[in-house]
């Protein structure tokens, strides 16, 4: 049979697949000799069976017998035991971390009769019954499934009338009442009593554990988060040690470093006389952890020698939750931590400067998603700022948006396309859709590892938290400042992630400085560059060195393809022509569209060919020496006609006035000609080249004229001709073959060499499929990954990504749209088969991707996995799928 449960002295760091991250780092603390509460983690194993039966494996209630009175022996007292109870915690803990996703018991084991023994043994009877009220509480709204405002609101109602503000100032006899008033909410909202038997309040709380794996804010943060649907959850069971018995007890959370930052030092929170999940949930402000040394510096001493053992160990910034009791530490966990963008970057660079890790190891530590918020704009210091008020800089950026006051609203009106900032006393895990939702999070509670900062941080968000000069009034929803000058929910206000500075109104934004470094404004070995501009370029250095993906951008213009150099593209994957028939030039396509004779056809291509022309030369002298794929028309034409129901109704009030507007008329007879049901699959690409005639012949032409022109100026341009939405190799040999022609005639006429490759976009499903036919008449593919998706799926982006986009998320039927990262097992298996085929029938061939998944940084790594030679993607992209190609390459 299955082992399902392990004690913490029989696993270690590298089972976390078994024993998740907390109960895999418990037993590996545990191992190092650190002080850790004795305890036993049941498996992710026993979650899966768990959930998939209803009921737990054969065996997991015998095995957790076993080990519960081998911790009973350990400890010298029995769970619950009436004159000196053992009590125990029963924590979740999943393979990756998901802080304040799943749940959490605290003091299982007691009851009317063992709070009496906790009472004696700790000769604190405040603690015994704050203790037992935690539970019922907790055990409530965590098992049973009470609303946790019913007890909030009993503590409200208990702190108003003694008149104090804070639980501190509650006293034994407050919280026996409470106790009393708790049973009453559960026997009422459960319609059952409180369960006093221990073991029955231990199995009910692993039952709820596992449940918790599959609650709704569970599901949403590992969709948000990407992480697998089938891990499971482990169950950590935990001796209890109290930081809640007086001034000499306490709790904390301790990082090795800065983890909104990076920068090396003492950096947590601290809270006197309370239990760990005060710490947490921000309702009651921390010390910092720096001012620990003054209040109990042998425990101090001993948690920083901990720490450089735990960095040391790990190699990374770790993490790490204690417990004080009564001067003695407790280590209840560590992990490798959460941090930002900023501190991911300057840490790996760290550690590499500290020798404990080697450089191509830090590129693992870094990811394109952190590098592409480091790119995000800041705010304008010189600009006129109006401020608020200040907290702590939580996750860093710059955040806009109306002020919103629950989650609620946040999610309604972002939905609506308003940019909010989500404003509340505190966050809980019950916030975590509104906080997706959200610009920005602004607390005027908690620390920087209070439940806001840690998954703020996760998500990439902005966030201030304990901004505690703020007011913010939820219930009202109403924020008031320190002037007395009150924020109504709709107010715009600025958040200012690096700063912890909050701002009426809309504060300018500028480009941040990693964005001034690819841009070549900041060289990163001078003088002015900051830590993290050097650690950025000393990573992009190191992905460069490894990476075997090109890669180029998608680029219409010579300023775009400029700055696409700049941004460290190696050419052009994706030039796409017809935005170089809009503004001014749509006339010449509309007589083009209208023409009724060829010479009429002729004059109208004759006027945008020069115009093209020009477009040409400025792209080639911008990417000089690098290749430039220039896509021939591919949009149906209607898209450059006036919109029928103006053009319609234009018609319709010349007619009625008695005018006559001869080429409105005749514009709207176009349109209705031209007018598709459905234009994504209609007349557009090669099909418009075969019916327009002398269309892709004029592009060309013009594309060979460019290059001409820049071969007589001295340059090296290196044009590459892609013919979009070929489903069958006949339509590609027809149009390839007028377009070589056409090459050797303006070679001949400008007396210079010409020669460029001709090959297809690969954006149908038969197109992929038939590779292999196709390839020979082709010197290379390029796959426009944003069409295949659409044809493999058989929805148009623009209609469907607003209709039922949102559901199908919410549902699980997407866990992230397939536009943003590629669908694999679909879209990804056409690209294989293609890439296969296209190479066995032509193994020279150059295979790339065009559309914007070659910016994506899951993407890039299955382009790499499947052997294509680039990516292209957006301009301001392109570092990011630098980084990712060299961290694939790097990973084998």
């Amino acid at each position: 049979m299955p082992k399902y449960v392990y004690e913490f002295t029989e696993g270690n760091k590298d089972l976390k697949d078994l024993l998740g991250g907390k109960g895999a780092n418990l037993a590996e603390m545990t191992n190092l000799g650190l002080p850790v509460p004795p305890g036993f983690t049941i498996t992710t194993e026993a979650c899966r069976h768990y959930l998939e039966h209803g009921r737990n494996p054969d065996g997991l209630d015998a095995e957790i017998d076993e080990k519960l009175s081998g911790l009973e022996e350990v400890m010298g007292k029995r769970l619950g035991q009436p004159d000196n109870p053992l009590l125990v915690s029963v924590r979740s803990g999943a393979k990756f971390s998901m802080p304040g996703m799943m749940e959490t018991v605290l003091n299982i084991g007691l009851n009317d009769e063992s709070v009496q023994g906790l009472a004696a043994q700790s000769g604190n009877d405040r603690f015994a019954w704050d203790s037992y009220r935690r539970l019922i509480q907790m055990f409530g709204k965590t098992v049973l499934g009470i609303d946790g405002e019913l007890f909030e609101g009993a503590i409200e109602a208990a702190k108003r009338a003694k008149g104090v503000s804070d639980d501190l100032h509650l006293d034994t006899e407050d919280f026996k009442g409470l106790v009393s008033t708790f049973k009453g909410i559960v026997a009422e909202q459960a319609g059952r009593p409180f369960p006093t038997d221990p073991r029955e309040q231990m199995d009910l709380a692993i039952a709820a554990v596992f449940d918790s794996w599959n609650a709704p804010r569970a599901v949403l943060y590992r969709r948000q988060e990407r992480i697998p649907v089938d891990l499971g959850t482990a169950v950590n069971i935990c001796s209890m040690v109290f930081g809640n018995l007086g001034m000499d007890s306490g709790t904390g959370v301790a990082f090795t470093r800065d983890p909104a930052s990076g920068q090396q030092g003492v950096y947590g929170d601290y809270l006197a006389n309370a239990q760990g999940e005060d710490v947490v949930a921000g309702i009651r402000n921390t010390v910092p952890l720096g001012d620990l040394e003054k209040i109990d510096k042998t425990s101090y001493d001993e948690l920083m020698a901990i720490m450089e053992t735990l960095e040391n160990h790990y190699r990374d910034l770790c993490d790490i939750e204690f417990t004080i009791e009564r001067g003695k530490l407790w280590m209840l966990q560590t992990r490798v931590g959460k941090r930002t963008a900023a501190a991911a970057f300057r840490i790996a660079d760290q550690l590499v400067d500290q020798g404990m890790i080697t450089r191509e190891e830090a590129i693992s530590r870094v990811n394109g998603d952190q590098l592409a918020q480091l790119m995000f704009p800041r705010f304008d210091e010189s600009a006129e700022r109006r401020r608020l008020g200040r907290g702590m800089n939580a996750s860093p950026g710059a955040a806009v948006g109306k002020a919103v006051f629950d989650s609620y609203t946040a999610i309604k009106w972002s939905r609506s396309g308003e940019k909010v900032i989500l404003c509340r006393r505190e966050t809980n895990p019950d916030d975590l859709e509104g906080m997706i939702s959200a610009r920005g999070i602004l607390t005027s509670r908690g620390g920087k590892t209070s439940h806001a900062a840690v998954v703020a941080r996760g998500m990439g968000k902005t966030c201030v938290c304990g901004a505690e000069e703020l007011d913010i009034d939820t219930k009202n929803r109403r924020m008031t400042a320190p002037g007395g000058e009150v924020i109504e929910e709709g107010d715009v206000i600025s958040i200012d992630g690096t700063s912890g500075e909050v701002f009426l109104g809309e504060v300018p934004v500028v480009d941040s400085p990693v964005v001034r470094y690819f841009d070549g404004e900041i060289d990163p070995t001078s003088f002015d560059a900051d830590d993290l501009v050097r650690a950025v370029h000393r990573v992009m250095e190191q992905v460069d060195a490894e990476r075997r993906l090109d890669v180029r951008a998608n680029a219409d213009t010579p300023d775009d393809a400029a700055r696409a150099r700049r941004m460290g593209a190696q050419g052009i994957g994706l030039c796409r022509t017809e935005h170089m028939f809009l503004g001014d030039r749509r006339q010449l396509v509309e007589r083009l569209i209208l023409a009724d004779t060829e010479d009429e056809q002729e004059k109208a291509l004759a006027a945008l060919l020069p115009l093209q022309r020009d477009d040409f030369i400025g792209i080639f002298e911008a990417m000089d020496g690098l290749p430039v794929t220039v896509r021939l028309l591919d949009p149906p034409l209607h898209e450059f006609l006036p919109d029928i129901t103006e053009l319609s109704v234009r018609v319709a009030v010349a007619e009625s006035r008695g005018e006559k507007h001869e080429n409105d008329l005749r514009l709207l007879q176009a349109v209705h000609k031209l007018h598709e049901q459905n234009p994504m699959l209609g007349l557009r690409g090669v099909r418009l080249g075969l019916v327009v005639p002398g269309l892709f012949t004029m592009q060309v032409r013009a594309i060979a004229q460019a290059a001409a022109e820049r071969v007589k100026a001295g340059g090296d341009p290196r044009p590459e001709v892609m013919i979009p939405l070929v489903g069958t190799v006949q339509e590609l040999e027809i149009i390839r073959d007028e377009s070589l022609r056409v090459v050797s005639e303006v070679a001949a006429e400008q007396g210079v060499e010409l020669g460029f490759p001709i090959g297809t976009m690969i954006e149908l499903p038969r197109a992929a499929l038939t590779a292999g036919q196709i390839a020979p008449s082709a010197e290379f593919f390029s796959f426009g990954t944003n069409d295949l998706t659409q044809t493999v799926w058989g929805f148009s982006r623009d209609d469907v990504e607003a209709s039922f986009f949102s559901a199908y998320l919410e549902k699980g039927v997407f866990g992230i749209s397939p536009f943003e990262s590629l669908d694999l097992d679909g879209v990804g298996r056409l690209i294989r088969i293609a890439a296969e085929e296209g190479r066995a029938a032509r193994p020279g061939i150059k295979l790339g991707v065009c559309g914007e998944h070659g910016g994506d940084p899951t993407s890039v790594h299955f382009f790499h996995e499947v052997g294509l030679d680039y990516v292209s993607c957006s301009p301001f992209r392109v570092p990011v799928a630098r980084l990712e190609a060299g961290r694939a390459a790097a990973r084998g």
